[in-house]
């Protein structure tokens, strides 16, 4: 059974159709590269996963249960945790006032305070500095390590490297192998198509809203991403 299937959705604003019959799976332990260009319908796809928009049409399912339409909160207690575009932290707040935030949903399992600083063991020094103070890739790093304090079994990542330099999201992407494990799959929404491709096992490919690529990693040729991609 797989932790994510998402079957035949559609998702609205207003009497706009952003998502058109999009599916998809994912089991535990594994890692989703969800890519498209700009309007694809990856953010929406994004909204619908986590409550923030409820689809029209279609179903998800996350570890067993149909949760279509329920509010973010309670996806969130159910282990759905997502690193936002942006990083969108709290600014009046400390380093670890921040990563506190995560424990909010009160589930239980190896991600710790201690854990999160072992991962990312600059964050431990500036732990009491305010969080718009640190470097973009540092609150990156606050960013991903208050996802990881809610204990998810679903990890949704943002467009990681989005404004960093090149060194900061290499740092940050060598994190992904002590992140990921057998109880923890990521959806990695990402618009550099070969990083997203290379540390993935599945690639699905949006174009207008629909999926025009889909399948295992290694089995797809960039060809084949750029014609999806571009919809050629």
């Amino acid at each position: 059974m797989p932790l994510l299937d998402i079957q035949q959705l559609d998702v609205f604003y207003g009497d706009f159709q952003a998502i058109s019959g999009v599916g998809l799976s994912l089991a535990a332990g594994e890692v989703l590269a969800l890519i498209g260009a700009n309007g694809a319908g990856k953010t929406t796809l994004l909204r619908a996963l986590t409550g923030l928009h409820p689809p029209r049409a279609g179903r998800i399912r996350f570890d067993g249960a149909d949760v279509t339409g329920l509010p973010a909160e309670a996806l969130a207690r159910r282990g759905i945790a997502m690193v936002p575009e942006g990083r969108m932290l709290f600014p009046s707040l400390t380093v670890e006032e921040n990563l506190h935030m995560g424990t909010l949903t009160r589930r239980q399992g190896p991600w710790t305070l201690g854990a999160v600083y072992e991962v990312f063991p600059v964050l431990k020094d500036l732990r009491q500095r305010n969080a718009m103070q640190l470097s973009g890739g540092q609150q990156q790093m606050v960013a991903i390590g208050r996802a990881l304090l809610s204990n998810p079994r679903l990890l949704i990542c943002d467009e990681l490297s989005l404004g960093l330099a090149p060194l900061i999201v290499e740092e940050i992407y060598r994190t992904f192998e002590r992140i990921r494990g057998a109880d923890l799959s990521i959806v990695l929404v990402e618009q550099d198509v070969a990083r997203a491709c290379a540390v993935s096992d599945q690639v699905t490919c949006l174009l207008k809203g629909q999926v025009t690529l889909q399948g295992a990693s290694r089995d797809i040729a960039l060809a084949q991403v750029t014609a999806a991609y571009f919809g050629e």
